[in-house]
């Protein structure tokens, strides 16, 4: 009787333990047939396929510890995402949340870019049709030298810190404080930036190169039922820094406008012509088990001319988890080596998208 009593008590402590914690399998596949101006068309995607863990545990009053790894792939071939990539390309974190709000160590997007991709009418999708990537963040993530990782292995993304320290408030009245602080390691860059030294003279930083200053991103967002916002500010490894302000409003059930604005400062490693500007507004129309998606945007860097974008998309919700979609753009930009004729190319795209 003893031996039964200790044997459920034992049992009844296991199965407590595990209500405690929980880990999550979790990912995206995305593929589709795209094609663009000058191409053939071929296999491709408009979402970062993904397969991630994560998990949390009750560590009691109200203190959790929490995880979250993300593995990234491409769906046409099964590789690994870019083979210069770190094998978590997506995240790599570990940390505490309580009521003083959420800290994590590790590799992640920034507290600019993870706030910005809410007022993008593609939601953040790296899809040629959207405009996170290049004008939402006035080409940050895209030209040499800058991104949030600049110092970082060829091909790495752009949108991320490696060896940071990530922060978030509790959220007060629909207010949040967002905050990431790099070290100056390097993150195994594989090519110098020239940066303000003169033509001929050795690169400003050489590779291998350390930080010249710790980089950090600061954001504050809000949100109060159909109204939102955020402010941003951020500055990399190599001192380029980057302003944004974005909002959003539902005027009336299923109708979602957003509007952003960007500025980058170049100037650290850019002699001359080191200001891009920008601005997206855009539209997301939810009807019945359809979507409608629709922006416009420009990129005005000095001393070449502007970048303009139109697209137009359509997303079908086959169930809760899994969509069609079609999409199409039309970007003019500057032509190859040229700062003042541009060319235009069109991009047209088709595919299923599924969440597990």
């Amino acid at each position: 009787m003893k031996k039964s009593l200790v044997a459920l008590a034992l049992l009844g402590a296991f199965a407590g333990a595990q209500a405690q914690s929980s880990v999550t399998i979790y990912g995206t596949l995305d593929a589709g047939v795209s094609k663009k101006t000058g191409t053939t068309a071929a296999i491709g995607k408009r979402d970062n396929n993904k397969l991630g863990f994560k998990g949390v545990e009750d560590l009691g009053n109200g203190l959790k510890a929490l995880f979250q790894l993300e593995i990234r792939y491409e769906p046409d071939t099964g590789t690994l995402e870019s083979g210069t990539r770190p094998l978590f390309q997506g995240q790599s974190r570990v940390g505490l949340q309580g009521g003083f709000g959420t800290v994590r160590l590790g590799r992640g997007l920034t507290a600019f870019q993870e706030s910005i991709t809410a007022f993008e009418p593609w939601n953040g999708l790296p899809s040629v049709a959207g405009f996170q990537t290049d004008l939402q963040v006035a080409g940050y993530a895209t030209a040499f030298g800058s991104g949030s990782d600049p110092l970082g292995p060829a091909g790495n993304s752009g949108n991320r810190m490696s060896n940071a320290l990530f922060y978030n408030t509790p959220v007060f009245s629909g207010f949040q404080l967002n905050a990431t602080l790099g070290t100056k390691e390097n993150g195994g860059s594989a090519s110098a930036i020239q940066g303000r030294n003169p033509v001929g003279t050795p690169a400003q930083y050489l590779v291998g190169s350390d930080a010249s200053a710790n980089p950090y991103s600061l954001s504050g967002t809000y949100n109060n039922g159909p109204f939102a916002a955020m402010a941003a500010y951020e500055r990399n490894a190599v001192e380029t820094k980057v302003w944004s302000v974005a909002a959003s409003v539902v005027p009336v059930t299923g109708l979602k406008l957003m509007a952003s604005y960007q500025k980058q400062d170049q100037e650290h490693t850019k002699p001359v012509n080191g200001e891009t500007k920008s601005w997206v507004i855009g539209a997301n129309y939810t009807t019945g088990p359809g979507k409608i998606l629709a922006g416009y945007g420009q990129k005005t860097p000095d001393g070449v001319i502007k970048t303009k974008e139109i697209s137009l998309g359509y997303e079908y919700n086959l169930s809760a988890r899994s969509y069609v979609y079609i999409e199409a753009s039309n970007r003019k930009q500057p032509a190859a080596g040229s700062t003042t004729v541009d060319t235009s190319v069109n991009f047209y795209g088709l595919g299923i998208h599924h969440n597990f």
